[in-house]
């Protein structure tokens, strides 16, 4: 099984997507918000420091992120594949992350993007700020998180797509997280045969 990257704004479903994925082919998942959060919930120096940067709206360093990714990647099950969650999220980590593969034999696999349009995020991050009382959810941080999205990430897209690997999946098109999952398994699979 190819390694699985997950691309998309804040609240276009990265995590939800990734655990039906890892169910269905069961593949290991790295979530780099999942990481992070245990970090700062065990007041790790580390969580220290991201907590930092999260408060900030703005992104872990890179070395950071990528020594954090290889030491949970080298303690997964190998031959399954990977998804990861969250990350890359500029070229420069995308390179890292390529290198890092790379050194162990192994490739980026495939990127999934998922679409969804800014009042859809807003709306699904405002709502999921009040259900899990999430404190980096609110109004103010989730723009500056766009914002870097728009600025450092998004032009990411273009870098998968020269690689070769990069396949979207626009919400509009799809309309439920029903319809999105079936066209994502359809294109894992044809990637994997």
């Amino acid at each position: 099984m190819k390694n699985i990257i997950i691309f998309g704004a804040p609240g276009s479903g990265k995590g939800t997507y990734s655990d039906e994925i890892a169910k269905r082919y069961g593949m290991g998942h790295i979530s780099t918000g999942d990481v992070l959060r245990s970090e700062i919930k065990n007041g790790t120096e580390l969580g220290k420091i991201a907590q930092g940067y999260i408060d900030n709206g703005q992104l872990i360093p890179d070395q950071l992120m990528i020594d954090i990714l290889a030491s949970q990647y080298d303690s997964l099950p190998q031959g399954k594949g990977v998804i990861f969650d969250g990350f890359p999220r500029t070229t420069a980590q995308a390179e890292a992350l390529k290198k890092m593969l790379a050194e162990r034999g192994h490739d980026l696999g495939m990127m999934i993007e998922l679409i969804v349009s800014e009042d859809v995020l807003m709306e699904r991050l405002l709502r999921r700020a009040q259900i899990e009382g999430r404190a980096d959810d609110n109004e103010e941080t989730i723009r500056k998180r766009f914002a870097v999205y728009h600025s450092q990430t998004e032009p990411l897209s273009k870098w998968f797509a020269a690689e070769g690997i990069r396949h979207t999946f626009d919400w509009s098109i799809c309309k439920t997280k029903e319809g999105m999952l079936e066209a994502i398994f359809q294109e894992i699979e044809k990637e994997n045969r």
